[in-house]
């Protein structure tokens, strides 16, 4: 075997990958050109997400709405996280906060509540004053805190289960995301104990954007020629979360609020509700 030829093709498919990664790299005539598509390429490659089939009420025999907890320091929803430096990445890679946060101020993403109920609309005003705090140090200066990406600890989802019998199988929508940070006041502030904890800074409609979410492009270490959307990553469920509420009769109290002072115990609560949901497709089928 040619040796030799071999490790020449691999070299060659490795930084033809590299090279696909990046829009438009191999037809640039200029440095500023890289990663910016002509509007002939963009409406040649029509990429969009892929809608959501019309779900009769109807044809719902069973539905049930959960909150559940992605944790950063987990491995698997790293890709979420990173990058946390835009400059070194370049500008065609973000975090999902970076995204999330320049789709409502380029105005993008219209739909941003300040519960996951959706019934207080928000703007960028009011999303600043959550993640921007100004203080004066007391000899005319002004410093700055502000909520980055390194320093978004998760993100809570709220989605609905529901079991369609006309494809006769149980499925998964997602209806809203909230990224989870500290509270800003309390950043620098060494005497305030409450830096563990996280608040919802604002609550996002999914559905609208699912557009800013797909364009927006995850790393893929497999192949860097093919990289995953945001989008995508959250629809196939690509991470690993924690159930922390379902919809109940105690106006949709937490796992926390009825299993106190005990985490091994509210993980197992969760995990109950969770193995329910999965029993629930092969009990409609038992039936």
């Amino acid at each position: 075997m040619n040796w030799k030829r071999f490790y020449l093709v691999a070299l060659t498919l490795v930084a033809t990958s590299y090279a696909s990664a990046q829009a438009n790299l191999l037809n640039a005539k200029k440095v500023s050109q890289i990663g910016f598509k002509s509007e002939a390429q963009i409406a040649s490659e029509d990429d969009k997400p892929l809608p959501y089939g019309h779900i009769s009420d109807r044809d719902v025999l069973w539905s049930k709405v959960v909150w559940e907890y992605i944790d950063l320091n987990q491995k698997i929803n790293l890709p979420y996280y990173y990058p946390i430096d835009t400059v070194s990445a370049g500008n065609n890679r973000k975090s999902l906060y970076d995204t999330l946060l320049k789709g409502i101020k380029d105005g993008e993403i219209t739909e941003v509540y300040d519960d996951s109920y959706f019934t207080t609309k928000i703007g960028t005003q009011e999303i600043s004053e959550k993640t921007i705090d100004k203080r004066d140090d007391g000899y005319g200066n002004i410093d700055e805190y502000e909520i980055k990406s390194e320093l978004v600890k998760g993100y809570t989802i709220k989605g609905i289960w529901y079991f369609d019998k006309r494809q006769g199988e149980l499925k998964y929508r997602l209806l809203g995301i909230a990224p989870m940070a500290p509270d800003v006041q309390v950043i620098g502030r060494d005497e305030i104990d409450d830096k563990d904890n996280v608040y919802a800074l604002f609550w996002v409609f999914y559905p609208d954007a699912r557009e800013t979410l797909h364009k927006s492009k995850v790393f893929n270490p497999l192949n860097s020629a093919r990289p995953i959307s945001y989008d995508n990553l959250l629809n196939a469920r690509r991470f690993t979360s924690t159930i922390e509420k379902e919809e109940n009769l105690y106006g949709d109290r937490t796992i926390k609020d009825y299993v106190r002072g005990n985490s091994l115990f509210q993980l197992l609560e969760a995990n109950r509700i969770k193995e329910g949901i999965r029993d629930r497709e092969m009990d409609m089928w038992n039936y």
